[in-house]
This record gives structure tokens, C-alpha cells and sequence, in this order.
């Protein structure tokens, strides 16, 4: 994997983490609060730099499992059980 690649997946699974760990915590302002922004779903404490670190040290944890996935030939299609048949 170069170093493009790499960085486009861990874009890609750094946003997906986020949006997994977003809801994580959430509290809803039942009574609408001005401060919490006017709505009754809006959180109390979103907390968002918490989580923001949580999804960066999930999504590091993750990349590096795909990073050894793709390196190793473990999930391989040149050579290993995944390789495609020579006649």
C-alpha cells in the first residue's frame, strides 16, 4: 500500500469511525434550551473533542489491521488459498 493509498484509507475509516462514535454520550435537551440550540434533540454536551480522539485512536487501530492485511499474504490474491488457479 503507498503512501496515498494508506491515507485515503485512513480518511475513509477515520469518518466512518466518527459517525459510529458520534451518538456515543448523547444526552437530549428535552426542554429545548436557547443555549443548546433551540431543539429538543440538540445534546447538553456534546462533548465532540472527546470523540474526536476516540475516533482517532479507533481508526489508527483499524487501519493498522488493514495495513497488515494488504502487506501479509494472508488475504492474497497472487499467492495463498485466494490465488487464482495456473492451468
Amino acid at each position: 500500500m503507498g503512501w496515498v493509498t494508506g491515507t485515503m484509507v485512513y480518511v475513509l475509516v477515520w469518518w466512518t469511525v466518527l459517525f459510529a462514535v458520534l451518538p456515543f454520550g448523547v444526552e437530549p435537551d428535552e426542554a429545548g434550551a436557547r443555549e443548546h440550540g433551540g431543539w429538543r434533540g440538540a445534546p447538553r454536551r456534546p462533548a465532540i473533542l472527546n470523540k474526536v480522539i476516540w475516533t482517532t485512536v479507533v481508526a489508527t487501530v483499524v487501519w493498522a489491521g488493514i495495513y497488515y492485511l494488504t502487506i501479509s499474504d494472508w488475504l492474497s490474491f497472487r499467492s495463498g488459498w485466494l490465488a487464482m488457479p495456473t492451468n
